[in-house]
């Protein structure tokens, strides 16, 4: 058994292959490849007798074998994650954009890369409140986002009425902000009701916008979802303007507050390029 010893955190744990492969992976490797190199690293540990060895010489060793596979951008993006991690900064990615678009597959691929054990939907948030808060006090939040309108005398708009139902979920969203900044946590909020304008964030949170701008890639993603869930694809196809036109709200709204808008159109790219831009962030902020 290999030895890590951490004299900072002065802690000794097992040399772990699964840990080293999803640390590599956090700089944008392929779960394929950062096993490998993960192996390479342990049978190097093995050839050379090693039976204790410190996080400093497993980083420099992985650093090595990223740049022998010719990933040297990689390489760089795993030593800055791994100083990031060291100096414990808490982090919080908001990610919004109406239903059907892939949200919350984004948040936990982002939670598997980032380690973020916490990851809080809106609709929980919104679902939460319904049983706090009477359909007759707040008639908005007791329906779907693109049906608010409906339950609210004088409605003129879609667009009224889900701006309704956004003011009174912000409020339970940004009572989970404070705790999540109080304790110096970190997590993943995902919904339809984090709306630029609405949410402020601070300089550990970070907000992006996903979309799905092809209605048959829009459509395709409801009948993709239904074989995993009870939420039948009918219904939302039903109100598949509504929505469209919600998303082209939030856009707008993304674009006046300076907010990143990303087109998922494919799961590892999507992904990638926000830890991309949360890596160029953060390094601004530290």
């Amino acid at each position: 058994m290999i030895i890590v010893t951490d004299p900072e955190r002065r802690v000794q744990l097992p040399f772990s292959r699964g840990i080293l492969t999803r640390s590599i992976t956090l700089a944008g490797v392929d779960v394929g490849i950062a096993y490998i190199i993960a192996s390479e690293v342990q049978r190097e540990l093995v050839e050379k007798r090693k039976r204790v060895v410190s996080t400093d010489e497993i980083r420099e060793l992985t650093y090595r074998k990223l740049i022998e596979h010719g990933l040297r951008k990689e390489a760089e993006r795993y030593l800055f994650w791994r100083e990031f991690r060291r100096k414990k900064v808490p982090l919080v990615v908001l990610l919004g954009g109406v239903t059907g678009v892939g949200k919350s597959t984004i948040a936990t691929e982002l939670a598997f890369r980032l380690s973020i054990r916490t990851i809080i939907g809106t609709d929980t948030v919104r679902e939460v409140m319904r049983k706090i808060i009477a359909r007759e006090l707040l008639p908005d939040l007791h329906a779907s986002s693109f049906l608010a309108w409906r339950e609210l005398k004088g409605a003129s708009s879609l667009i009224e009425g889900f701006e309704s139902q956004v003011r009174h979920v912000s409020v339970g969203v940004r009572a989970v902000l404070d705790r999540v900044q109080r304790e110096g946590m970190n997590a993943i909020i995902e919904g339809i009701h984090l709306i630029p304008g609405f949410i402020e964030t601070n300089e550990n949170a970070f907000m992006y916008i996903l979309t799905v701008s092809d209605r048959k890639a829009l459509e395709a993603h409801f009948y993709e979802r239904s074989r995993y869930s009870k939420r039948p694809a009918e219904y939302y196809l039903e109100h598949l303007d509504e929505i469209l036109w919600l998303q082209e709200y939030i856009v707008r709204k993304a674009r006046e507050h300076g907010v990143k808008v990303i087109e998922n159109v494919e799961l590892e790219k999507t992904v990638n390029e926000i830890m991309e831009d949360l890596m160029e962030r953060l390094r601004e902020s530290l």
